[in-house]
């Protein structure tokens, strides 16, 4: 399983201290507030940074980090993706998963246990998430990520069972 996840995308500088706009990935905010350091991607450079402070501006957090009190300064970190532990993430509920989990597994169709693909994404639909399917045959299918259509996710396996095949077509 994954023990790293991108949490957030740091924006836009956010007042004069050196503060800067992070839009958290899985729409809630609280688990934010309560790290006291993260570490920041940009392209292939990672680095830890240590939170100074931080506050709550729905739907966004606004952090500040150590060596970071200028808006100009602050603005370089702008793009950077905020990585975060599996303690650190927010929490889960039930019958929820980490995209970075589901990322990988095997879809197997229902009826027959035959491999379909595998799922390489889930992405956000207007209608809610899809899941992104690479078939075995190299093409891609998008299928709504719903209890309708995936059954027995099982992470410690690697798979999840498709129901319906027709949604693939």
């Amino acid at each position: 399983m994954t023990e790293q996840f991108v949490a957030g995308i740091v924006g836009a500088p956010f007042g004069l201290k050196g503060f800067v706009k992070v839009k958290p990935l899985s729409g809630e905010i609280e688990h934010l507030l309560k790290l006291r350091s993260v570490t920041l991607r940009q392209g292939e450079k990672e680095r830890t940074l240590a939170i100074e402070e931080n506050a709550a501006i729905p739907p966004a957090v606004a952090i500040r980090f150590a060596g970071f009190d200028s808006p100009e300064a602050a603005k370089t970190l702008r793009g950077a993706q905020l990585l975060i532990g599996r303690k650190d993430a927010a929490p889960l509920r039930r019958g929820e998963f980490y995209i970075e989990d589901l990322k990988g597994l095997a879809v197997l169709a229902a009826d027959s246990g035959e491999v379909l693909g595998h799922i390489t994404d889930v992405i956000e639909g207007g209608g809610g998430d899809l899941a992104e399917v690479r078939l075995n045959d190299g093409k891609t299918r998008l299928v709504p990520f719903r209890k309708e259509f995936f059954t027995g996710i099982n992470l410690a396996k690697g798979r999840v069972m498709l129901q319906n095949l027709w949604i693939m077509e």
